[in-house]
């Protein structure tokens, strides 16, 4: 008789969020390291930048989201503000999933670049955006964008833009 196993495969969706999962996805923000922007700040991008966000859920529960914009006097660029993962889902490879289901949305057509600014401390954002340059084949750069001294509040670190592309469509 042989033994058999079952590997349990955990499964999520991507999709683009509703003004319903702006509280998720601000709850999930909140359970992280992330700067915590107002609940309304979520909900707002959830409904009138849907197509440029993009959440991950597992059985109906919002396990990630990617909140950005295509910036208006760029529109070959596209920011990305926050990208959360849930704990439960880190190394998963989650992120990168939904990095790139947003760059495969019909919104992100004419995107060539994709930036984000990014403490020193944040290692774990800097790989994932060196991930994704480097799983497109192709360059980015890091500059200095919002000094420490810019910020009003005591101990905020400088933020560095990472410019990753041009992406070849």
């Amino acid at each position: 008789m042989s033994k058999s196993t079952t590997a349990v495969i955990e499964t999520f969706s991507l999709e683009q969020p509703t003004k319903e999962d702006g509280q998720a996805m601000w709850a999930l923000a909140k359970n992280t390291t992330l700067d915590l922007n107002s609940a309304y700040k979520y909900i707002m991008m959830a409904e009138y930048f849907s197509e440029t966000c993009v959440v991950a859920k597992e059985r109906d529960e919002v396990v990630g989201f990617i909140t950005g914009f295509i910036q208006p006097e760029h529109q070959d660029v596209i920011f990305i503000w926050q990208v959360g993962v849930d704990s439960s889902q880190r190394g998963k490879g989650v992120a990168s999933k939904m990095l790139n289901d947003l760059l495969e949305r019909k919104v992100c057509k004419n995107v060539r670049y994709v930036e984000a600014t990014i403490t020193e401390e944040n290692k774990a954002s800097q790989s994932l955006f060196k991930r994704l340059a480097r799983d497109h084949d192709t360059a980015y750069e890091v500059t200095k964008c919002f000094p420490e001294e810019i910020f009003p509040e005591e101990g905020q670190k400088a933020e560095y833009t990472y410019r990753i592309g041009p992406f070849s469509k």
